[in-house]
């Protein structure tokens, strides 16, 4: 699947034609730069490594500067290879955000916001023990029973509990492109997709 790799903006709304008032999220989609060109006969497999965001070269490795010096561009913050382009690429070709078109449905990457150490309730949706009555003194949000006794004497792997929340590679699939704005290489894609304010996402068609 071809694609480029993006900014979240944040999100907005847009009124369509029939007056529908629609959420929609704003990334700045590219200009992204081929740093790199996989080929078959060199590595096994047909890609093209693309580049995004520029870094200072002082927080960049020798590695990155010699590698993006082969491509004749500066060194950048985030590189994904993608499969799948119909067209052939060369080193520090850019790729812009009319590569895609308004009407079309992509997918769209990112690692979701990160909530720390949450409990069962929040984490996984239990109801807790209901109405706090019966004599029931601070179990309100409690997990609950996390196995028998002598058998299976385990807890069984698996099993919902409390703990870290979010920060997770998600992928939103199927999500509408409203706008292309090319002069300002902004998207807008009908619904949410994962991640705080400009974080990276990779957008896929």
């Amino acid at each position: 699947m071809s694609g480029l790799i993006g900014k979240k903006i944040g999100m907005t709304s847009i009124f369509d034609e029939n007056g529908k008032n629609i959420p929609c999220t704003v990334i700045e989609a590219g200009p992204c730069i081929v740093t790199q060109v996989r080929t078959e006969e060199v590595d096994g497999y047909s890609a093209v490594q693309l580049g995004f965001d520029d870094a200072t070269e002082k927080s960049a490795t020798k590695a990155d500067l010699g590698h993006a010096k082969k491509a004749g561009t500066s060194v950048k913050r985030k590189v994904v290879e993608f499969k799948g382009f119909d067209a052939e690429y060369k080193l520090g070709d850019a790729i812009t955000v009319e590569h895609f078109t308004e009407g079309e449905f992509v997918d769209v990457a990112g690692t979701s916001k990160g909530k720390g150490f949450q409990g069962v309730v929040k984490r996984h949706g239990f109801g807790g023990v209901g109405q706090a009555t019966h004599g029931q003194h601070n179990r309100l949000r409690a997990p609950g029973s996390i196995g028998a006794a002598s058998y299976p004497a385990r807890v069984f792997k698996g099993m919902k509990m409390a703990g870290r929340m979010g920060g997770d590679t998600v992928k939103v699939q199927n999500l509408r492109v409203l706008k292309v704005v090319a002069e300002k290489n902004l998207l807008v894609i009908k619904g949410c997709v994962p991640g705080h304010k400009n974080a990276y996402v990779i957008i896929r068609k």
